[in-house]
């Protein structure tokens, strides 16, 4: 029990010293919010990476999820982390991706299968800030989603880059991958992401890649 309250620890307290990192590169360096949301959105994808190996119980991914949900929640309404907050268009995607993390963690210990859980969270946290910074630099093929508009680069750079994390993590967790597979996945993952607005493509893009992967077992 106390080995498990030490991983708590650690794990709590690198999430928090990215969020310090952020802020100090928001402060003191004047690196814009958008790019310190990304370096938060990848370096918590990646500390959390850890949960299956530290984590032995949903129960203790539940709690630390929570905690950080019920802190990003008070920072919207405090106006403080602005390395997170200060952006001018109405966003839930701080608080939903704990959310994430914590559901792609239960279906992962359901099926007692690692790659349900790496697998969505590596997308999310690789592929959603490449169609983000990659829109935004070259804004070619402009499409409205709703209220806010994506672009067919941001896409398609999303698209590429989950096909390159999914070989990579079926190749690292000798499981066998199909062409049905790694293309259903990308394509399906591309296109929650394009859909989805105000930061819901923290849920959305697990969630589909997650769907895909239990239809294909299902089906072949």
């Amino acid at each position: 029990m106390k080995s498990e309250i030490m991983d708590v620890m650690i794990l709590a307290g690198s999430i928090i010293g990215i969020f310090a990192l952020s802020e100090i590169l928001y402060h003191f360096l004047k690196v814009r919010t958008e790019y310190t949301r990304k370096f938060v959105h990848i370096s918590t994808g990646i500390v959390t990476l850890l949960f299956p190996v530290m984590l032995g119980s949903h129960w203790l991914v539940l709690m630390l999820c929570f905690s950080f949900g019920v802190l990003l929640i008070i920072s919207l309404r405090l106006n403080f982390l602005p390395s997170v907050n200060a952006i001018k268009r109405k966003s839930v995607g701080s608080i939903a991706y704990p959310v994430a993390v914590y559901g792609s963690y239960l279906i992962y210990e359901y099926f007692n299968q690692n790659i349900y859980y790496y697998l969505p969270i590596l997308i999310l946290a690789v592929c959603d800030p490449i169609a983000a910074l990659t829109g935004k630099r070259w804004p070619l093929g402009q499409y409205k989603a709703g209220e806010e508009y994506k672009t067919i680069m941001g896409s398609s750079m999303f698209c590429f880059s989950a096909i390159i994390v999914t070989i990579t993590v079926f190749s690292v967790l000798n499981f066998e991958l199909n062409y049905i597979y790694l293309f259903t996945i990308a394509i399906v993952a591309a296109i929650a992401e394009g859909l989805s607005q105000k930061g819901f493509d923290n849920i959305t893009i697990p969630l589909s890649v997650i769907c895909s992967m239990i239809i294909i077992d299902y089906l072949f």
